[in-house]
């Protein structure tokens, strides 16, 4: 299986006033064609800002460096109009809150018709059909009716299947996923993961899935990688990490999820101090495929 998507050394930084804060350190991923990664850490952990940084929507003040090879091209190097041309047609991303990424004031259907114009030249009746077929294919009941209607209107399951698809009504070969079930209750949450593995496995999607729920990226990734403190700490298979993990912060992130046997009054596991060294210490291979930042 080949590679689509190969992060290397990507470091993402923001200037301040007090100076240049550094979000992202050094992050190295790939993700074959069909496959999955899991992008695993808990907020401000550098997770959106590595998937904003390939999407290339990160604000002026930010700097990036690195490369971010898509099908064959790097994307941070790529003339701002040809990244235009991939942005929202070969990759696409489904953001955090629906409420916020959806605009208030127009409709459903204006919305999705809107992805479909930017990359193709059909008519408005052509792209009304793409739109109604995708809402359809991302069970939204009655597309036809529910189309015309405005984003307060809905669910918040139903504004993000609406954001599911605006996301794959272009046939994207890379989905990123950010966070796309935070907002939600439990049982809409299981429907939406349901939803998202089903129409992988129909468009034979690569994704990138985020999260700070290592239980949910258990759920829908073959591969995980965690990231803490800007860095990637540990990477590997699900399985492996769940059963051997090596670093302090993936153990932490394991011991939080809740189980029916889970003992409400126990403190959380803290990180330990050295998780992150100063040295930096370089990812290991520990085990085929399983690496990990551990002191030797």
């Amino acid at each position: 299986m080949s590679t689509l998507l190969q992060v290397d050394h990507l470091n993402v930084s923001f200037a301040t006033q007090t100076g240049e804060v550094a979000a992202v350190r050094d992050v190295s991923f790939f993700i074959p064609e069909s496959g999955t990664l899991g992008l695993v850490g808990e907020s401000g952990s550098g997770k959106s800002a590595t998937s904003l940084a390939i999407m290339r929507l990160l604000p002026p003040q930010a700097r990036t460096t690195g490369t971010v090879t898509f099908a064959g091209a790097d994307l941070l190097a790529l003339p701002d109009d040809e990244m235009r041309g991939i942005r929202g047609a070969r990759i696409s991303m489904i953001f955090q809150e629906p409420m916020t990424a959806l605009n208030p004031v127009m409709r459903v259907c204006d919305q999705v018709a809107e992805a479909v114009l930017a990359h193709h030249r059909v008519s408005k009746s052509e792209a009304w059909t793409r739109t109604v077929e995708a809402l359809r294919e991302v069970a939204i009941p009655d597309p036809e009716r529910r189309a015309r209607d405005y984003p307060h209107q809905l669910s918040g399951g139903q504004r993000q299947r609406v954001m599911i698809a605006m996301a794959l009504v272009n046939n994207p070969q890379l989905l990123i996923a950010d966070e796309p079930t935070t907002a939600l209750d439990v049982t809409i949450q299981a429907q939406i993961l349901e939803l998202l593995a089903a129409l992988r496995d129909k468009h034979k999607l690569a994704v990138l899935f985020i999260s700070h729920d290592l239980g949910v990226v258990s759920r829908v990734a073959e591969q995980v990688a965690v990231m803490y403190a800007g860095e990637i700490v540990e990477m590997g298979p699900v399985a492996e990490i769940f059963s051997s993990a090596r670093h302090s912060y993936t153990r932490g992130l394991i011991s939080a999820i809740p189980t029916l046997k889970t003992d409400r009054s126990r403190p959380l596991a803290m990180v330990e101090k050295d998780a992150r060294p100063a040295g930096a210490v370089p990812l290991r291979e520990i085990a085929p495929g399983h690496w990990a930042r551990v002191s030797p």
